[in-house]
């Protein structure tokens, strides 16, 4: 029995309301649940069919899982408002030696030989690191969407111009997927509405003689309408 609704997970920062609106237009009878997961159990939410799909960043186990990349975040600096850091537009990794800096247990950069000095305790959640950053324990390196999605009055970002990227994927398990699976990995590719699987069915190409009926037709279309009578006027008595 084909499933009545799909169930589309999504990690802190990630932003599906585009594609919700796109299913919802396209499927109005299909609910699209929208479940928010921790970044840390979102491949286990997958093999455990607890979502159906999920936009995430791949890191660590990703087996089982196919993964289809959609975009690239930019990995900025989290710091105080009063900073030195933020009287400049952007950074480089250069400006952040000997800043003390949070990496939180859920680190979504994941960026080998990371600037700056760790300090000695490691937050549960990003979100526990961004108070940290407030008290001016040191500064946070992040995907953008998260310092956006954790914002406050007295923080403020940087971007770093020589950081990673931070990349962003639609996940499912591998193996064959159910209908509406493929609908929505068809919708995030971009397929139009009515494809086969998102691609439009070429129209078959027409003989020498079918062009040529074709036109013959044409003309004599073209023939009718020219000779058609135009009204008569009544002349006056």
């Amino acid at each position: 029995m084909t499933p009545q609704s799909l169930t589309l997970g999504y990690v802190p920062g990630g932003t599906p309301a585009k594609w919700a609106r796109i299913w919802a237009e396209r499927h109005p009878g299909v609910p699209l649940q929208l479940c928010a997961v921790d970044a840390a159990d979102a491949a286990d939410a997958l093999r455990a069919g607890t979502v159906d799909v999920a936009l995430l960043r791949p890191s660590g186990d990703m087996s089982g899982l196919a993964l289809i990349p959609l975009y690239e975040e930019t990995t900025v600096a989290v710091v105080p408002t009063d900073h030195l850091l933020s009287a400049v537009d952007e950074i480089t990794a250069a400006d952040l030696d000997g800043e003390p800096t949070l990496l939180p247990l859920d680190d979504a950069v994941a960026w080998a030989g990371a600037p700056g000095t760790p300090v000695d305790h490691r937050p549960e959640t990003t979100k526990d690191a961004i108070e940290l950053v407030a008290a001016g324990m040191g500064a946070l390196i992040v995907p953008q969407s998260l310092a956006r999605l954790y914002h406050r009055k007295d923080l403020t970002y940087r971007p770093i111009t020589d950081a990673p990227t931070c990349p962003v994927a639609l996940a499912f398990p591998e193996g064959p997927q159910s209908e509406l699976v493929e609908e929505f990995i068809g919708i995030v590719r971009g397929r139009k509405a009515g494809s086969s699987r998102g691609q439009a069915q070429p129209a078959p190409k027409r003989t020498a003689r079918e062009k040529t009926l074709a036109k013959q037709a044409a003309r004599a279309a073209a023939g009718k309408v020219a000779r058609k009578p135009g009204p008569t006027k009544r002349g006056r008595r």
